[in-house]
Formats: structure tokens, sequence, C-alpha cells
């Protein structure tokens, strides 16, 4: 067992920032092109996943059959609409600020691993980085594009891990989507979970929070130990 936590891995899109909603927006307003409205319960399935299953997710609600050719130009509209709403500001999560700072205070290695493509996600991390202007907020970023599967799959996680240096066993991840939960427990990390649009059911080493408020190095050290300690053969 490590004598501290070797590093926390975070998501991006509805964990630290306010812009799962531009997804949203933007999945709502493709829906309209193409003649249709999507549905709440649509749309909440689409948090978290690949632009294709997003796709899918869509075309199932309004009853379509697109061809490949056309679900590549109404994912390509998506991510173009996404890339103008995240140019403005983009707020924080309650507490996620906070807490990197601490983390960062304290030396404890930092990856940000989101589904998101490297195109989009560099307009975020512009943005957050301006709010660490000492030290960068993490040590590396792992995007969607950059890895050999995406989220449920726990390869984003694990490439950050291998990344690091660092066992994902001795890492916490942090997600707020059910298939983020899925791929950080796979790696086989202890995971904290922040809902954020999409309900989150408890799993064997998840600890649900409402928000990252408050939450500190202390409260990620014993998610860790806990999660170990029971663990089979710890």
């Amino acid at each position: 067992m490590p004598d501290r936590l070797a590093a926390v891995l975070f998501d991006m899109d509805g964990t630290l920032v306010e812009t799962e909603q531009h997804w949203g927006t933007a999945l709502f307003a493709l829906a309209r092109r193409l003649g249709g409205e999507l549905s709440d319960t649509a749309r909440e399935a689409t948090v978290g996943t690949t632009m294709r299953d997003s796709m899918e997710v869509l075309y199932a609600d309004l009853g379509l059959d697109r061809g490949e050719e056309e679900l590549q130009a109404d994912a390509g509209w998506v991510m173009d609409t996404v890339a103008e709403l995240l140019a403005a500001d983009v707020p924080w999560r309650p507490g996620a600020r906070e807490l990197i700072a601490e983390l960062r205070a304290a030396a404890v290695p930092t990856a940000l691993v989101t589904t998101t493509p490297r195109r989009l996600a560099a307009l975020v991390l512009a943005q957050l980085e301006r709010a660490f202007p000492d030290v960068p907020p993490f040590d590396l970023t792992v995007c969607g594009d950059e890895v050999p599967a995406r989220k449920p799959d726990p390869a984003p996680y694990l490439q950050a891990a291998a990344a690091l240096g660092v066992d994902p066993a001795d890492c916490v991840v942090v997600e707020d989507s059910a298939a983020g939960v899925t791929a950080g427990l796979a790696a086989g990390a202890a995971v904290l979970g922040v809902p954020s649009l999409q309900p989150l059911s408890p799993a064997p080493g998840l600890v649900l929070r409402d928000s990252l408020s408050g939450i500190g190095l202390p409260d990620l050290e014993r998610l860790l130990l806990d999660r170990q300690v029971a663990a089979p053969g710890a």
C-alpha cells in the first residue's frame, strides 16, 4: 500500500467545468435541424459518451436512419457548434478549482482525462490554465482522439496512469458520468463520482458526493485507503 495518493485523474466536462450543457445545446439544435426534438431521456443517455454513440442515440430517438457520411457531417456540425460555445467563458464546477489548487500545492500529480477531442479540449484548457499562472493545473492531458478506446473502456485512464508512471490502483478518478465511472473502476482506480446531468448508481469502489465543494486532499486519501482496505487480498 502506498504512503500517499499517487495521482488524481480528472474528467473534464461536467466534472471540473460547466460545459456539458454546451453539448446538450448542440445536440438539441441538431435534432431540430433534422426535423425533430431530442427527448430529455435521450440527451441524458449521451452524457459522457463518444460522438458516434451520441449520434446513434439521437438518431434512434428521432427514428432516423442516417448513413456514415451523414453521421460524420452531423458530428462535425455538433463539434463546430460546441467550439463556438467554448470560446466564451467556461465556468468552474463548485469546488473544482479549489481542489486542484490544493493538489498542486501538495505536489500531487494530476491528469485531465476527457472523451472530448483535443481540438475542443484545448479551448477549455486555455481558460483553466489562466486560473493557475504559477503552475499548470495538470501534469498531462489525455483526450478522446488520443486513445485506442474511449470511456467506458478503461484505456484512457490506463494511458494516463502509465504516462505518469503510477499504478492505477493508487489513483483516484473524479467523474460525473456513468461511462466515466465505469472506465475508472475498470482501470482499477478508486472513483469519486460527482453527478451533474446524469444520475450515478452505487458500485464497489465508487464514492458519491453532490459536488466537489469541501472536498480536499485528505478526503481523496481516505477514499483511496478505504477502497484498498476493502479490496480482496488487501
